[in-house]
């Protein structure tokens, strides 16, 4: 089963937020999702908003659209900073990231 299938059967809607302490600056993120990740003139990564807007307030989360879910995830499990955490909404339990159980 896929990444997307899982959230799909879940019915999870889902966020990501990027903990700037712990950011390396590689960009893998950026080269996985674009949509989602940016890195900003301080060399670190952000999450965007829907209006392509970085948002940099600390712990700064966006919501991850079903269809790019896959590239989310990889970017998170590929991150050298292990710095980028996918969680639910609902319970804001992380299930992508450094902290998932």
């Amino acid at each position: 089963m896929t990444v997307q299938q899982e959230a799909g059967a879940a019915g999870e809607a889902l966020e990501v937020w990027i903990d700037q302490d712990l950011c390396t600056g590689d960009g893998i993120c950026a080269q996985y999702a674009p949509e989602v990740f940016e890195l900003d003139i301080d060399g670190l990564a952000y999450v965007k908003g829907s209006d392509d807007e970085l948002l940099q307030a600390p712990g700064a989360t966006t919501p991850v659209p079903l269809t790019l879910l896959t590239d989310v995830v990889d970017s998170a499990k590929e991150c050298p900073g292990e710095c980028i955490h996918v969680r639910r909404v609902s319970d804001r339990v992380e299930v992508h990231g450094p902290d998932a159980e």
